[in-house]
């Protein structure tokens, strides 16, 4: 059997259980997606038929939603999920949550099936204590729009068969991925930990009067984002001399905030109801039109980026001297 002829579970149809279910589908497989929610089945169709239907005007695919939808049962009975070889938990972070919908998808799946989770918050050593079998539970960390970026990190648990993460590593290449491995279980895995640290020190420069919101904003937009979708850090150094950041790291690393406490900027906000473009309001001021429309920016940004990205891909420098050879 071919790894796109695998049926596979998603477990939550939010926003990013829409986008993998639109990855999965583009990637031959037949999806059972599982709405634990009522509410997200009449949404559902319509977000994902978006994804395929923008997708093929980009180039992504050359099928039309409808092809794709023969392959999907969006559906709240968890039943259907008994023939998928892998399931995608991507519920909401919470443990007594995700913890009750485990209980369902072990009810029903073979003992050969992979539960996964989609957690960023919660480390898989934790989620798989909520399991009767750990061995088979493993995290798949997305980033949105699951079917646009490159961008995912499988993670072993504590007690995780790593023969499994290593299946799931060359799996994932089939959906367009260059996958990172995780196989020691931290809080937060490796793109979490190193964006946070950057949020921390973020919101300390804003809040301590250093710089605003939008100086940061445009700082990293002008610097980071215009070499982090070809190199990472360790690259980047490399590329650009790695004795100054020797340098400049002694006398810095003291003066960056270490703070335990959830900045009060983003505190406020979160108590005052505010969640961004999706209500209009957030760390900026938006206007519904205007929310909507950087939404829509963003997804239109996500094609274009990742066109660019495609063609440097990790191993770019190596093809480049195979063919020079």
């Amino acid at each position: 059997m071919t790894t796109s002829a695998i049926s596979v579970g998603v477990v939550g149809l939010g926003l990013m259980g829409c986008s993998i279910t639109t990855c999965l589908l583009m990637a031959g497989h037949k999806v059972v997606a599982v709405a634990p929610l009522p509410l997200d089945v009449p949404t559902a169709q319509p977000r994902i038929h978006e994804h395929l239907q923008k997708s093929q005007a980009e180039g992504l695919t050359t099928f039309a939603p409808e092809h794709f939808f023969a392959q999907l049962t969006i559906t709240e009975d968890y039943h259907l999920l008994a023939d998928c070889a892998l399931v995608i938990e991507c519920t909401l972070e919470s443990l007594p949550i995700k913890k009750s919908v485990y209980e369902k998808i072990e009810a029903v799946v073979s003992k050969e099936a992979i539960i996964t989770s989609n957690t960023s918050a919660i480390p898989i050593s934790i989620l798989q204590k909520e399991v009767a079998h750990p061995e088979r539970f493993l995290g798949l960390h997305w980033a949105e729009p699951s079917h646009t970026t490159r961008f995912l990190e499988v993670i072993c648990g504590e007690l995780s068969d790593v023969s499994k993460g290593e299946w799931l590593y060359e799996v994932s290449q089939n959906w367009g991925k260059e996958p990172t491995l995780v196989r020691k279980d931290i809080r937060g895995f490796i793109t979490n930990r190193l964006m946070y640290a950057l949020y921390r020190e973020a919101f300390h420069l804003v809040e301590n009067g250093y710089a605003t919101v939008e100086d940061v904003d445009r700082a990293c937009r002008n610097n980071a984002g215009y070499w982090m979708t070809l190199v990472g850090p360790f690259r980047w150094m490399d590329l650009t001399g790695v004795p100054a950041y020797h340098t400049v790291m002694k006398d810095l690393f003291p003066t960056l905030s270490t703070t335990a406490e959830v900045p009060k900027l983003i505190d406020d906000i979160v108590k005052d109801g505010g969640k961004g473009v999706a209500n209009a309001h957030g760390f900026y001021p938006y206007s519904e039109e205007e929310a909507l429309l950087w939404k829509k920016t963003f997804e239109e940004f996500s094609y274009e980026i990742r066109a660019l990205a495609l063609r440097y891909p990790a191993d770019v420098v190596k093809k480049k001297m195979e063919q020079n050879g």
